[in-house]
C-alpha cells in the first residue's frame, strides 16, 4: 500500500486487519487535527484517533499484543489505550 501523508512525513505505519495505522511526525502538524489515523486496504480514511487533550499530538504507537489495542504516547506525556477498531481512547494517563 503505498502511503502519502496528510500534512508531514509518515513516522511509523502498522498494518492490521484492518488497515494500515499511520503516525506522522508531529513536528509541524497542525496541532488541531491529529496524526494518528488508519487507512483502509481498499478505502481511504476509516478513523482519526481520539485525543486526550485538543491541542496534543502523537508521538509513538505500538500495536498491543492483544490485537484489539493500540498504546500511544502524545506530546503532552499522556499514554494511551485506543480501540483499533475505532481509534476511540480507551483510557489515557498523564505522565509527570
Amino acid at each position: 500500500m503505498n502511503i502519502q501523508p496528510r500534512y508531514t512525513e509518515i513516522q511509523k505505519s502498522i498494518h492490521t486487519l484492518f488497515g494500515m495505522v499511520v503516525l506522522e511526525n508531529p513536528t509541524g502538524f497542525p496541532a488541531r487535527e491529529t496524526n494518528l489515523y488508519c487507512l483502509g486496504n481498499t478505502t481511504g480514511l476509516l478513523w482519526e484517533a481520539q485525543k486526550p487533550h485538543p491541542f496534543t499530538l502523537y508521538s509513538r504507537v505500538r500495536f498491543n499484543e492483544d490485537g484489539e489495542t493500540l498504546s500511544a504516547y502524545t506530546t503532552d506525556g499522556h499514554a494511551c489505550e485506543l480501540n483499533l477498531k475505532t481509534g476511540q481512547l480507551i483510557h489515557d494517563v498523564q505522565m509527570k
